[in-house]
């Protein structure tokens, strides 16, 4: 990624999204263009109520949003940055300033002269030597935003009107101080823990298999969840005839000549002589096919069902046994070769079929669960005696396999930051409510005394740190915790100002014309 770290690029991503709606910009700006109401002009990205935001305006605007990034040590590319949907994020910049321009309209408020004199006479792009040159603004609008001076003003001034609007909006955001109160009692009830899980997975190899007598009554006592496991894993047992198949595919255009047709069909056999003279199937398919998908991978297509193909393809293909090569068969895509790696019969399994099969494996999964939930109470024994986690527990290597993001093969302590009781989830492990309740309600550090079944395994937890707000801290944090809170109220009342606007108007995107700015997703 051009050197750019994951965890970086989503700080990014997070910043840029949580950023205040408006962002008033020097370039051109939304025109008030008029426009159809339920489509978009051919130039245009977008329509707000019948409103245009030209291509151009959207264009200047991703343009700011790359070199942005680009100034802060972050090479993202355009692709990856669309991946990330930074374009609808400056798209909805757009929007919502030509949103607030026609609520100011509608409210009656505008920039003054002397406000929009200001915000030009400041701009480094219009001056000379450090100060405004009518000569220089004259010339910069011509070449560069190829505009005229009243043009550019009264796009400016539809700017500046919805930056007033949006202050307008921003002042009904009030803070009260039970509302500082509980932000602070919230942020500053926090916790560390220490914990490790527990996973089936982590015992089914030593899960025997059942016995004969077991597996008959398990069956007896289990029948609806073999049928629920039946019905839904049916396309595993009830499957048409399929191949794992290769191809080497010469392309023929479809408005190809005959002459051209013979040419491609004799390229194709010549590559048959070469794989009938020894050479591997895989390697002339990496070095003469013209299937882009399948070309890096030796001509691989993975398992083919016989109607996913054109018939005189499939009939020429089935018809092989495994190691087996087609000669060459002519579809509308060109011509091709086909080499039948394995065949696999086709399966019509009825319940009866497979229902010990299906009940082995359930018996199985539910010893293997079972034996998590043993372990994970013998865990929490050792703990209550005096042991930790770390103790019991030691990664393997220097982090937890959780945290390197690979397979759990058994339990290994894991150590979370600081959080705070505001949602739900552990940092590491996810959503898990009635341990983050229990660890919420611990006074001390301290084992927590019960084992916590989290997703499909069991979890033991120890409190490493508590931290519970006091009234010296929040006397210290009071004048923070109000400003943070106000920015809050601010963003809040902002989005829902903004909301009931999109609800009352009509916004129609372009989709078509923002693929020609940033390049097809």
């Amino acid at each position: 990624m051009d050197g750019l770290n994951s965890r970086k690029i989503f700080s990014l991503v997070f910043i840029i999204g949580i950023a205040v709606v408006f962002t008033l910009q020097f370039g051109p700006g939304s025109n008030g263009f008029g426009g159809g109401g339920a489509t978009t002009s051919p130039g245009a990205v977008a329509t707000v109520n019948g409103k245009e935001i030209p291509m151009r305006d959207f264009a200047t605007a991703w343009a700011r949003q790359m070199n942005f990034l680009r100034s802060q040590g972050s090479p993202i590319p355009e692709s990856l940055a669309r991946q990330f949907g930074m374009h609808t994020q400056v798209l909805d910049r757009l929007v919502n300033t030509e949103l607030l321009a026609q609520a100011a309209e509608r409210h009656g408020i505008t920039a003054s002269d002397e406000e929009l004199r200001k915000l030009i006479h400041q701009n480094p792009d219009f001056q000379k030597d450090g100060v405004f040159d009518m000569e220089r603004y004259k010339q910069v609008l011509r070449d560069f935003y190829r505009k005229t001076p009243p043009d550019f003003e009264s796009e400016l001034r539809r700017q500046l009107s919805a930056q007033k609007m949006l202050e307008v909006v921003r002042t009904n955001a009030v803070v009260s101080d039970d509302e500082v109160r509980a932000k602070f009692e919230k942020e500053g009830n926090q916790a560390k823990v220490v914990f490790a899980r527990f996973l089936p997975t982590m015992y089914a190899d030593k899960v025997p298999a059942p016995t004969p007598a077991q597996l008959a009554d398990w069956k007896k006592a289990h029948e609806k969840e073999i049928k629920d496991y039946f019905e839904a894993n049916k396309f595993v047992y009830q499957q048409p005839e399929r191949i794992h198949a290769r191809q080497i595919l010469v392309k023929v255009a479809p408005e190809a000549t005959a002459e051209q047709k013979a040419q491609a069909k004799a390229k194709a056999e010549a590559l048959r002589k070469q794989i009938e003279g020894g050479k591997d199937f895989a390697a002339v398919a990496k070095e003469s096919s013209e299937d882009p998908g399948s070309k890096a991978r030796g001509g691989d297509l993975g398992w083919v069902e016989r109607g996913s193909w054109e018939p005189a393809l499939a009939d020429a293909a089935f018809a092989l046994k495994a190691g087996e090569v087609t000669q060459p068969v002519e579809t509308k895509f060109g011509v091709h070769l086909v080499k039948v790696e394995e065949k696999q019969a086709a399966q019509d399994k009825q319940l009866a079929d497979v229902q010990d099969e299906i009940a082995t494996t359930l018996y199985k999964q539910e010893r293997a669960k079972q034996q998590a939930r043993d372990e994970a109470q013998k865990a929490l024994a050792a703990v209550q005696g005096g042991k930790t986690l770390k103790e019991l527990f030691p990664p393997e290597k220097e982090q937890p396999a959780l945290l390197r993001f690979e397979t759990e093969t058994r339990p290994e302590a894991v150590e979370t930051d600081s959080f705070t009781a505001e949602g739900e989830a552990v940092p590491h492990l996810g959503p898990a409510p009635e341990l983050v309740k229990a660890v919420f309600a611990a006074s001390n550090p301290q084992v927590l005394g019960q084992v916590f079944p989290v997703g499909e395994g069991f979890v033991v937890a120890q409190v490493t740190e508590r931290q519970k707000p006091d009234a010296a801290g929040f006397d210290k944090r009071k004048d923070a915790l109000r400003t943070q809170a106000m920015q809050a109220k601010q963003i809040e009342v902002t989005e829902s100002f903004l909301k009931a606007l999109k609800k009352t108007g009509t916004v129609v995107t372009n989709t078509e014309v923002i693929d020609q700015v940033v390049g097809a997703g």
